[in-house]
This record gives structure tokens, sequence and C-alpha cells, in this order.
């Protein structure tokens, strides 16, 4: 079974972050200059919560605020789903499925030590799914061809 610090391994560890305290408008260059969806927001090494893409459509957009005015801290989801390391990426993905969220933070000994997003977990599952089918079709051929 492969598990999130497997993945992590593969594709690194990097953990982006941002205080409370910054402005929405900062976390959206941040997000935008890493090429990511979401950041964890940290106070000191306590995670307390993620701004996502989506919390900024819902929250700033739809309801007419500013980005440069917003603080990070009234706009965050606050309640952080997290997984062990040692967790399966099947149980990531139910997480994310039943929770219907995007990023994961992995989490050891209460320290962030990397994230999982849906596109993490799905690359993998396709990268699995091309390696069955391609074990699969050479088992199909070599009984072929000890058939004829």
């Amino acid at each position: 079974m492969v598990t999130a610090q497997h993945l992590l391994d593969l594709k690194g560890d990097d953990v982006w972050t941002i205080s409370p305290e910054d402005t929405v408008f900062d976390a959206l260059r941040l997000m935008a200059r890493v090429d990511i969806g979401a950041l964890l927001v940290m106070e000191g090494d306590d995670l307390i919560g993620i701004l996502s893409e989506r919390d900024y459509a819902r929250k700033i957009v739809l309801l007419g605020k500013a980005s440069r005015d917003t603080k990070v801290r009234e706009i965050m989801t606050s309640r952080v789903f997290s997984i062990h390391p040692l967790q399966t990426i099947e149980e990531c993905m139910d997480l994310m499925t039943q929770k219907r969220i995007r990023h994961v933070p992995v989490v050891l000994d209460e320290k962030v030590i990397g994230v999982i997003s849906i596109g993490d977990v799905v690359k993998h599952i396709i990268h699995k799914q091309r390696e069955t089918i391609k074990d699969l079709t050479n088992k199909i051929s070599s009984t072929q061809s000890f058939v004829a």
C-alpha cells in the first residue's frame, strides 16, 4: 500500500504557509508565484487554518470584499483535516471526497511535514493504472505468443 509519506517522498515536502495577519492579497500573490491552490495558515508552529482559492472566491469575490483590506484570518477555513504519514493514499482520497476538500496537510507529532493535493492523488492513481495496463498487456502478449 502506498502511504502519504511515500507520495511526499515522490513529490517533495514543500509547505507553503501564510500568517493569519497577512492580507488575502498577499496570500493570492504567493499562491500565484508558486502555482498552488492553497496555503496553510500558521501561527508560529501551530496550524490554525487553510486558505484556498475556493475561500477567496466564496468569501471575497462573492461578498464584494477587497483582498487588499481583508486579513487571511477573516476568510480562512479554521477546521483543517489532516492525515498521518503512514495513512494510505486511499484513506487520503476518502477523506478528501467525504469532506469535499482538495488539500490535506500531512502531520506527524503535531508538526506539518507536507501537503497532499487532490492533483497529487490523481496523478499517482493514473500512474498506477498505466503500470497495471502495461503489465496486463505484457501478460496477454506473452500468453498469446505461447499459444501460437
